[in-house]
């Protein structure tokens, strides 16, 4: 973000910003038709799964009684997902999805966080790719935990035909798969993104807006620092909505695998 304002600045950069801006270059010195794939995108995800292999294995490697800082947020993290989702959403069976709910938690959370952390300042999720297989992923969690507690029959039976009067199935279970195996993964992946694209443009709008309106006239001074100011109070806003909506993922991944768990759902 701050590299674009000093091109901005420099007078070599429209504005307003575009959709264009979240297709970033190749960080690798060689060909771009050999590492088009390689983005500053690519590399944060890799960091966010190095950071979060190395904090754990690292806190983990000689738990104790009394625990240290590290291990103190480790397990805090850990049980905040195993009690106030996976126990409240699943029950006593729950615990054996805390592993899986915290690693997504804390993935989403560190992955939406870049998009306030200077010299990152995006968030892979703000493309739709990465949220799109993160919802692929937990939609054949939840289908296989259904078709493993109930068999193959049964388990899409219950999921795809619901309990009413036989005249009225026809329109009822068009709807039920369409909810069940389109708009589920579809709203899960789409409601990531659109909240992270969305916060990302705000924060560039305002901020390059500011350099824009300095640039442009000098009696605008006054309102470019407004602008700024906006910045940094939708930054706070922003790390709340990070907060939040790794914490909704989270919450719709248990509760789809609560209700393939479920004997009629």
């Amino acid at each position: 973000m701050f590299g674009q304002a000093n091109v901005l600045a420099a007078g070599q950069a429209a504005f307003p910003p575009s959709v264009e801006d979240f297709y970033l270059p190749s960080i690798l010195p060689w060909g771009a038709h050999d590492s088009y794939w390689f983005t500053k995108i690519t590399a944060m995800v890799w960091v966010a799964v190095g950071i979060l292999i190395i904090f754990f294995l690292a806190t983990y490697r000689k738990p104790q009684l009394v625990p240290t800082k590290k291990q103190w947020l480790a397990e805090s993290i850990y049980g905040f997902v195993r009690n106030n989702i996976a126990v409240d959403m699943l029950g006593h069976r729950g615990v054996r999805f805390a592993p899986y709910f915290t690693t997504l938690f804390c993935f989403v959370l560190l992955t939406n966080l870049f998009a306030i952390v200077p010299l990152f300042q995006i968030s892979p999720n703000s493309h739709i790719a990465f949220p799109a297989i993160l919802a692929v992923i937990s939609y054949v969690l939840f289908n296989y935990i259904g078709i493993r507690q109930h068999g193959f029959v049964k388990y899409f039976k219950n999921s795809l035909v619901p309990p009413a009067p036989w005249f009225i199935l026809p329109l009822l279970i068009p709807i039920e798969i369409f909810s069940t195996f389109i708009v589920r993964p579809f709203s899960l992946a789409v409601r990531l993104f659109a909240n992270m694209f969305a916060g990302h443009m705000l924060l560039l709008v305002f901020t390059l807006g500011g350099f824009a309106m300095l640039s442009a006239n000098a009696w605008l001074a006054p309102v470019s620092v407004l602008s700024w100011v906006m910045t940094i109070a939708l930054t706070f806003l922003e790390f709340l909505v990070i907060c939040l909506q790794a914490y909704v993922f989270t919450v719709l991944t248990a509760s789809y695998v609560q209700g393939a768990l479920a004997d009629e759902h």
